[in-house]
């Protein structure tokens, strides 16, 4: 099965789950057409069915709680319970259980392809999967840690408080991109908006007038948008399906992902007191502070280079939350080949260039 045709098994699966924005799907067709890092960033399904073929031995190391869907464009910025600015994970849509060396090579093969896309990306591959590598190991070994950046990781906070989107222009572009919804809204988006958003607080709902993301393009999106006390809210809601993984594995799939929950619950991490799971909805506040890095920004040599090192530290925490993963990450960490990751990294790297060549083609 080439690409082409799994693209199209997907979808026919994900027709039978959930309601789907075609338009957003055409435009997702579009975008893989147009460069490697954005059809790897669409396609997961895709990697679920390669990746135990081609690095069988990898795949069947100590299976913890995962990412799945791990790039380098899936870490963000959020608030915690406290109002600290928390760096981390911010998207689990496609979590599943797998073994720990997926998101590390998931997240190298991206940081490859990104390298190929960005001019100002000038990692040397060997570099790529040894700061991640190295990152990955030493949390691994001190057991984890949250990266509350007002507190500490002062390089890192200075790359995101730069990043962080200015108020007046994140609500300006906000404006621009979304309109009002005309029709209404399904009776589980609005219970689970008013679940999330503050007593008092009388919504306006809104829709993008641009696709975001990509590997969850075809999904129903909502916004909702309120005056409170002074200032503006919002929260968004996605709808939830079952991990790519099951479709790859031919296995019976039920409604959500309940994996979903366990992974943000039980990982080292400040969580985010907005991100949430409602009727079958995955809603989250949106706003200036909740933004991830952009790679297109980082000049320095010395900044990307800590960018993926604190990747593999915050891939740590996520794997920690499966009970008694240290012990068994370290005790299968010693049993690989140096350059595991490197190597890894280039097999699923040479599949997918040659899966984009491909769809590009058809």
């Amino acid at each position: 099965m080439d690409i082409v045709q799994s693209t199209r098994r997907f979808e026919k699966w994900l027709r039978r789950r959930i309601t789907v924005v075609e338009d957003d799907l055409e435009y997702k067709h579009a975008q893989m057409r147009a460069d490697p890092f954005f059809c790897f960033r669409a396609t997961f399904y895709r990697w679920a069915q390669l990746w135990p073929e081609v690095c069988p031995k990898l795949a069947r190391g100590p299976r913890v709680h995962t990412v799945g869907d791990l790039h380098i464009e899936n870490f963000g910025t959020w608030r915690d319970a406290e109002g600290r600015l928390v760096w981390g994970v911010n998207d689990f849509d496609e979590a599943y259980p797998m073994a720990f060396t997926n998101d590390l090579v998931r997240v190298a093969v991206s940081a490859l392809l990104a390298a190929r896309t960005y001019p100002a990306f000038k990692l040397k591959p060997g570099e790529i999967a040894a700061q991640l590598a190295d990152g990955y190991h030493c949390q691994i070994e001190r057991g984890g840690e949250p990266f509350v950046l007002m507190e500490h990781h002062p390089k890192l906070r200075k790359m995101a408080v730069q990043d962080l989107r200015q108020p007046a222009e994140f609500w300006r572009r906000f404006n621009a991109k979304t309109v009002p919804h005309e029709d209404p809204l399904p009776g589980s988006v609005r219970k689970a908006f008013r679940k999330i958003l503050p007593c008092g607080a009388e919504p306006e709902y809104r829709v993008l007038t641009k696709p975001k993301g990509l590997g969850s393009l075809g999904r129903r999106r909502y916004l909702a948008l309120a005056q409170w006390q002074g200032g503006v809210l919002v929260r968004e809601a996605k709808s939830v399906v079952p991990s790519a993984c099951l479709w790859a594995a031919g296995k019976a799939a039920g409604e959500g992902n309940p994996w979903l929950e366990t992974i943000v619950r039980s990982a080292v991490r400040c969580a985010d007191p907005y991100y949430e799971i409602r009727n079958g909805w995955l809603v989250r506040r949106l706003g200036p502070d909740c933004s991830r890095i952009d790679i297109e920004e980082l000049v320095h040599h010395e900044d990307i280079a800590l960018l993926l090192y604190c990747m593999g530290q915050e891939t740590a925490n996520i794997h920690l939350g499966t009970p008694k993963a240290r012990k068994r990450i370290r005790a299968a960490w010693r049993e690989l080949p140096k350059d595991w990751l490197d190597t890894a990294a280039h097999k699923m790297l040479k599949l997918s260039l040659e899966d984009w060549k491909r769809y590009r083609a058809s």
